[in-house]
């Protein structure tokens, strides 16, 4: 067998060559590909046969049955942080979480630290962006300034992994942030790929060997992704994104990846003078403030995890003057706006080719589910014709392309907030489970977007729908 050469990698992007070469061709940097430097054996790992090659040792197999105990957690203190966790943070796990600049990523997990740390446990915050003055600072305005959180601004990984071992294991250890930090092992600068990755692999080894809860903070990209090479989002146990609008007040902590919970829960917040607040109804508070009675506002009853989550989706439709209308979506995919349009004007009748289509999810909240397509197909439908819908009713509802309503898993825990908040009526599909009384509420069920825009329709004023 030929001897296999060396490979070379692009510390900007990630990249793999086979032969050094000036620019790299994927990202187009200039005198980025290093040589990547053979790992050296691991003592004990294998044993040279006579050949002269490594010789792996034999290990028992098991079966998929046998006894399964349930991962033991340690609670943040922040019931909002355990919800996206899973019920709070494992030993030997670790977490990155991610999110835009100033968004409030520091300041949840120094308000996580210094829960744990008032329970008696060990906390230790390693800070590489800022000074300890700075989070001092920052403790002191959030009123946490007496917490005992073990406190330091390296990004030496080495010099981080030694100190982490005196003393008492410390139930969770917070890296602020991972692209700050570099290991003397690795031969590139602070913030590259490798550096990123190689640092990343010695601090999760030292939590999966000690126990230590570990969580990374992550730069995002301007298309919101987490900076750095993927493969660090595979090495880890969770990625949680930190979200939210400048324009708002409240934060959303939405799980991405978790092997020790459900992926798609969220944790609302709102950002106060002393730090982060939990918000423990999101329905009423992305609610709270509806304008009156208008065209184009239909409220969603939706799901985000096991949480149901009403929020209203606003739509504007005006003529244009213009060759190709505008479609201007805030919170919403816009394939899927543009898939609800074509359905519209194909079953439905409408003719929005010559209009501006504006769509926005009020709060600033961003919903990714399908059955969002009936509470916009109703909004849209109602500013295009000028009828008002009724605001105490909820729509959700999946459409496809044929024009017909699916049914959409959980109707019932979305009935049920509904009727907690005070909504008298839900229009959803004709399909699905019998809920019986509905909670109180007067279901109408529609099996058809014809039906709908019918029924709207019906309560325009007098004037034609173009």
């Amino acid at each position: 067998m030929a001897k296999r050469g060396p490979t070379y990698h692009c510390q900007a992007c990630g990249a793999v060559y086979h032969r050094w070469q000036g620019k790299c061709d994927a990202c187009g940097t200039w005198s980025s590909l290093v040589e990547d430097v053979q790992a050296a054996p691991v003592p004990g790992g294998g044993r040279p046969s006579s050949g002269g090659r490594a010789r792996g040792r034999v290990f028992a197999l098991e079966t998929l049955k046998g006894e399964t105990q349930d991962a033991p957690r340690i609670a943040s203190g922040i019931g909002e942080l355990d919800r996206v966790t899973g019920g709070g943070f494992v030993p030997g796990s670790v977490l990155l979480i991610g999110g835009d600049p100033g968004i409030g990523k520091s300041t949840l997990l120094m308000q996580a630290c210094a829960a744990l740390a008032m329970g008696g446990r060990r906390v230790v915050y390693v800070s590489g962006e800022e000074s300890t003055g700075q989070v001092r600072l920052r403790a002191e305005r959030m009123g946490l300034a007496e917490a005992p959180v073990d406190l330091a601004a390296e990004t030496n990984v080495e010099d981080i992994v030694a100190t982490l071992g005196q003393g008492e294991r410390p139930a969770l250890v917070v890296i602020d942030s991972i692209q700050t930090m570099w290991s003397g092992e690795v031969e590139s600068a602070p913030g590259t790929v490798t550096q990123v990755r190689g640092s990343a692999q010695a601090l999760i080894r030292y939590a999966k060997t000690s126990g230590a809860c570990m969580i990374l903070v992550g730069h995002v990209t301007k298309d919101g992704q987490i900076a750095g090479p993927r493969v660090v989002e595979h090495m880890v146990d969770a990625v949680l994104s930190f979200e939210g609008e400048g324009a708002h007040s409240f934060r959303i902590l939405r799980g991405q990846k978790n092997r020790f919970g459900a992926t798609d829960e969220i944790g609302v917040f709102e950002m106060t003078g002393k730090g982060l607040s939990e918000v423990t109804n999101p329905s009423a508070l992305f609610l709270a403030g509806r304008d009156q009675p208008a065209p184009g506002a239909a409220v969603f009853a939706g799901m985000e995890g096991t949480r149901p989550v009403l929020v209203e989706i606003q739509a504007l439709v005006a003529p244009t003057a213009l060759g190709t209308p505008r479609r201007a979506v805030v919170g919403w995919e816009n394939s899927r706006l543009a898939m609800v349009l074509a359905v519209l004007e194909t079953h439905g009748g409408l003719r929005l080719g010559q209009h501006d289509v504006y769509l926005n999810v009020a709060g600033g909240l961003r919903v990714n589910e399908p059955a969002a397509d009936v509470a916009v197909a109703a909004a849209l439908v109602s500013s295009l014709s000028g009828a008002t819908l009724p605001q105490e009713a909820v729509y959700f509802g999946e459409i496809a392309l044929s024009g017909a309503i699916r049914p959409v898993a959980v109707a019932a825990a979305r009935l049920r907030e509904a009727a907690k908040l005070g909504f008298e009526a839900a229009l959803m599909p004709s399909g699905g489970a019998d809920h019986g009384d509905g909670n109180g509420l007067n279901l109408r069920r529609f099996g058809h977007v014809t039906e709908l825009v019918a029924d709207i329709a019906a309560r325009a004023p007098r004037r034609d729908v173009k």
